[in-house]
């Protein structure tokens, strides 16, 4: 019986992952011919909740790639992926506490806020340095103009992904 339950409970979820993969998907497929640009796949993958490091999102796309890239990914070729991603719960989001603390890090003086200044240096000299277009959608999302700083505590929770 509880094997009946598991299988049942994980064709439900099965069913309701392609649908969101399909919603996801067809959102990029501007021809409506069951392929999307290639530069595409990480805002979808992100969309559905999932947040892999460049190089992970480097190795699906490889996954999912024709033979001789194109440049497109296709439907059929992306669903099984994504949804054996889904199911593993792969490239979890970071627990919000985590995120707090790496703000901490960089906020010695705990005063609870980065100037605009501080979290560019931060973002685009250390670690996988940010790109100019990644800092600035960066900054439209997380500077408050009116202190030019990033209160932090109210970006992660902007940030969060509400599992439920």
């Amino acid at each position: 019986m509880a094997d009946d339950r598991d299988r049942e409970g994980t064709e439900i979820a099965v069913a309701e992952f392609h649908k969101k993969i399909k919603d996801a998907f067809e959102v990029f497929d501007h021809e409506s011919n069951n392929t999307v640009d290639v530069r595409e796949i990480g805002t979808i993958i992100r969309s559905l909740g999932c947040c892999p490091s460049e190089g992970e999102l480097h190795d699906l796309i490889a996954e999912v790639e024709e033979e001789e890239p194109t440049g497109y990914i296709r439907f059929e070729k992306f669903l099984p992926v994504m949804t054996e991603v889904l199911l593993e719960r792969r490239y979890r989001p970071i627990p919000e506490d985590t995120l707090h603390r790496a703000f901490e890090v960089l906020d010695p003086a705990k005063r609870g806020f980065l100037s605009k200044e501080e979290l560019i240096k931060h973002m685009t000299g250390e670690g996988e340095p940010f790109s100019q277009e990644e800092m600035e959608e960066m900054l439209s999302a997380a500077i408050d103009p009116e202190s030019n700083s990033i209160h932090y505590k109210d970006y992660i929770t902007m940030m969060v992904i509400d599992e439920n």
